[in-house]
């Protein structure tokens, strides 16, 4: 007799804890679909402080000193140009020297092709990184007065940087958090009720664009180094209780 009643009333204990948690479970489960996520957007526009240019020049001869002496003369005048624009000796860098055989490639009568030695192509790069962005801006687009000195040269564009960019970064996380925020205030308060504990925050990853453009954004982020003048911007995704 004593053991059905402990029986009846363990059982009858369990059924009572099994209850407590189930409507735990639910209240949570509830409390979990209480939430608002948004996604605010932070964006600054700001000029490149840092800018590299570079450019190649070549000598060409079946004799590879010869070639290589000419392009040890066209070196020293690159060289002495660029000083003369006012570019320290120190921010002026040469690449090694790449040497490559020339072949020329012609069938005989049969129709079987050879291949005849046409020469050794030296080839050199010389590269400036400054802060001076104007002055950089400037010797590339005259870069034709180096050729007018004889040397066969081919100029790259420029590539614009920003030394500052964490300051930015921060500057942008800051305004993307405010926007989110507002922006699930108001929807709290449109369903009448109200913003509680952030509960989650995540961040989306940096994008730099030329300002007005339509360039794309992409999933592990943009740097555009094409323009001098660009556009940052990221997104925050919060998300909160509501009461």
């Amino acid at each position: 007799m004593n053991k059905n009643i402990i029986a009846i009333a363990v059982a009858s204990l369990g059924f009572i804890i099994g209850l407590g948690l189930l409507g735990s479970a639910i209240k949570n489960r509830n409390k979990s679909e209480n939430t608002i996520s948004v996604t605010g957007l932070g964006t600054k526009k700001f000029t490149s402080d840092l800018i590299t240019w570079s450019g190649n020049f070549s000598r060409n001869s079946f004799e590879l000193k010869q070639a290589y002496d000419a392009l040890s003369n066209d070196r020293k005048i690159i060289e002495n140009y660029l000083i003369s624009k006012g570019i320290p000796k120190n921010e002026i860098v040469f690449s090694a020297v790449d040497i490559q055989k020339q072949y020329n490639y012609v069938s005989d009568a049969n129709g079987s092709s050879h291949q005849t030695f046409a020469g050794y192509q030296l080839t050199q790069s010389v590269s400036l990184e400054s802060k001076d962005v104007a002055k950089i801006e400037n010797l590339s687009r005259n870069i034709t007065e180096i050729i007018n000195l004889g040397i066969e040269f081919t100029s790259s564009r420029p590539n614009y940087f920003y030394t500052k960019l964490a300051e930015v970064k921060q500057e942008m996380i800051a305004n993307a958090t405010k926007d989110a925020k507002e922006r699930a205030e108001k929807i709290a308060e449109n369903a009448g009720s109200d913003l509680g504990n952030l509960k989650k925050a995540t961040m989306g990853v940096i994008q730099i664009t030329a300002p007005n453009s339509n360039e794309d954004f992409s999933y592990g982020g943009t740097y555009n180094t094409q323009s001098k003048e660009k556009e940052a911007s990221i997104t925050i995704k919060l998300e909160y209780e509501v009461n």
